[in-house]
């Protein structure tokens, strides 16, 4: 079944959970504001190498959303869930904003399940309280449709915004469809981490995927990431907050090159 009742939610989620074929399990977490569904200009790539076990965040997308406040803590034990639920033992991750931020909870305190992990977009304190309070204020006062243009302008680069109007829309669709209340409970879960002080205690083998033109999470933000932890990489693109839309095949071959062979390949900042 798509659907896992654990923690006081309901998780939708989706696993390439064919015939064993040796290929590793990845774990594809999304950001805030989407769902599993940002995954789709990897999947055909990814899909050559791993079994993909793709979900929607507690709030987003198919999950329901939890009557009681949450955090990254949470977060974590939703992928923790996954993986026990389908007896997988070690798997590979990768996260993106909110995603990744999930990522390093579970690299600091579940690491010796993830051999390797991927967190992109995103910072070990992403925003201040004020921010989050204000967006908080926003949705609830005025739903998902108050904030999405703005998300929009920082996600993506207005060149991409110009060139690409129906991939923007696709994003779009996304943010519209989740539900106020789940996205305004993420919005507190991530205003409430701090993962600062953990860094240097993280141990499994990681890299970082930087957007030079990110508002939402700064590259330099996402570099202080692989500064932090001991032996980390760190590569950037040329792209906004999603980049894995911006620069499709620059984050994907940089994703496939660090899982695959512990390598992240620079790609060119076209």
């Amino acid at each position: 079944m798509p659907w896992l009742e654990h923690d006081n939610v309901r998780l939708y989620h989706e696993f390439d959970d064919g015939p064993a074929t040796g290929k590793p399990v990845l774990v594809l977490s999304n950001s805030l504001g989407t769902n599993l569904g940002m995954w789709e200009p990897q999947l055909d790539a990814l899909r050559q190498h791993f079994r993909l076990l793709r979900y929607d965040q507690r709030g987003h997308g198919q999950s329901s959303v939890p009557d009681a406040p949450f955090g990254v803590a949470q977060l974590g034990g939703d992928v923790l869930a996954l993986l026990d639920h389908y007896n997988i033992e070690l798997a590979l991750f990768c996260g993106l904003s909110m995603g990744g931020l999930t990522g390093l909870w579970l690299a600091a305190h579940h690491g010796e399940r993830f051999p390797r992990m991927v967190v992109t977009n995103t910072a070990a304190l992403i925003g201040t309280q004020q921010s989050w309070n204000t967006r908080i204020a926003q949705v609830e006062q005025g739903g998902m449709a108050s904030i999405t243009e703005t998300v929009l302008e920082r996600w993506f680069t207005q060149g991409y915004r110009d060139a690409n109007a129906g991939r923007v829309d696709i994003v779009k669709a996304m943010l519209l469809s989740t539900p106020d209340a789940g996205y305004n409970g993420n919005c507190a879960a991530i205003r409430d981490a701090d993962l600062r002080a953990q860094l240097p205690n993280i141990r499994v083998p990681m890299l970082m995927i930087g957007g030079t033109h990110d508002i939402s999470t700064p590259a330099a933000q996402t570099k202080l990431i692989a500064d932090g932890v001991p032996g980390a990489q760190y590569i950037e693109l040329s792209a906004g907050h999603l980049a894995n839309w911006e620069q499709a095949d620059g984050y994907t071959e940089a994703l496939v090159s660090f899982l695959t062979t512990g390598v992240a390949r620079e790609v060119a900042h076209g």
